[in-house]
């Protein structure tokens, strides 16, 4: 990275000055985005960043980090403790999920520093027609209106959440529905928020953090229940790294305290929704929150 930064609020005395950082990323806007925010935080406070972000898939971040060819990441809690860890119930209390994940990953050469309170997990959603229409905001709600008016429920999903244990039947069963097949349509995720927004189907599987959220006015259900795993957002660091550079904590802990599912839906639409680079959202938010400025 070649950014034109100084230390704003974070930085201050250049800690990271003569350190060589890897920051790694997964492929889809928002990781670009996280990987960039700790790309450029750490360029203003000295050090010099070799940008990895974009790497193909979960495993292959994380394992770069493992195996030292990174440094570090944005990771999400749910996808360490169910995916790389192989545990099959999450655990509701977020703070917990997050300290279980760092506890198992002490021994991996893995430190987490403090969750984001952004939280990208499943939900569904619906547009402001059918709101005021149904008047849903829990998915208690739905299950009660799925009883009341069975042909008012119906879901636009991916077929990956259709069919897994921790999405719609695992969803159904948490919350007492058994939704017709004939109610429930299979899609792509970018159709699914379209589609939701034209009211082709009264709820669409969402991700809490997406930009188009916002964009199109969407209302999210909240999973009262807990069922959903807390994806919350922690910088994931080589311990050996974090050994070298201790200053690391202190410049991302600010930062990751900001990063709520608000901001995070702003960002991600400012990418999806009105076509800006990832790096350049990421610069541009890191300065108007006088984290960086411009040298």
């Amino acid at each position: 990275m070649v950014d034109d930064v100084e230390p704003g609020t974070i930085g201050r005395g250049r800690p990271l000055e003569g350190a060589e950082l890897t920051v790694v990323s997964k492929q889809f806007t928002e990781q670009l985005i996280l990987g960039a925010i700790m790309g450029i935080a750490f360029e203003a406070a000295g050090a010099q960043v070799l940008d990895r972000t974009g790497i193909q898939g979960s495993i292959g971040t994380r394992a770069a980090v493992e195996n030292g060819d990174g440094d570090a990441t944005y990771e999400y809690t749910g996808t360490a403790w169910i995916t790389y860890l192989g545990n099959s119930r999450p655990i509701p209390d977020p703070r917990r999920q997050w300290r279980a994940v760092r506890d198992a990953d002490a021994g991996k050469g893995l430190t987490w520093l403090p969750p984001a309170p952004m939280n990208n997990t499943y939900a569904l959603a619906m547009n402001q027609a059918n709101y005021k229409k149904y008047r849903t905001t829990t998915m208690s709600d739905v299950a009660k209106l799925s009883k009341s008016d069975p042909g008012a429920v119906t879901l636009c999903v991916e077929g990956e959440f259709a069919n897994r244990a921790d999405g719609l039947p695992g969803l159904e069963k948490a919350y007492g529905m058994d939704l017709p097949a004939r109610n429930i349509t299979q899609m792509d995720t970018g159709i699914i928020y379209t589609q939701t927004a034209k009211g082709a189907c009264t709820y669409g599987e969402v991700f809490t953090t997406d930009g188009r959220i916002r964009s199109m006015h969407l209302v999210v259900m909240e999973d009262d229940r807990k069922f959903f795993p807390n994806y919350n957002a922690a910088p994931m660091i080589r311990t050996a790294t974090l050994e070298k550079w201790p200053a690391i904590a202190r410049v991302l802990d600010p930062i990751t305290k900001k990063l709520t599912n608000s901001v995070a839906q702003e960002l991600n639409a400012k990418v999806d929704v009105e076509g800006e680079d990832p790096h350049q959202v990421a610069l541009e938010w890191l300065e108007g929150e006088g984290f960086v400025k411009k040298g």
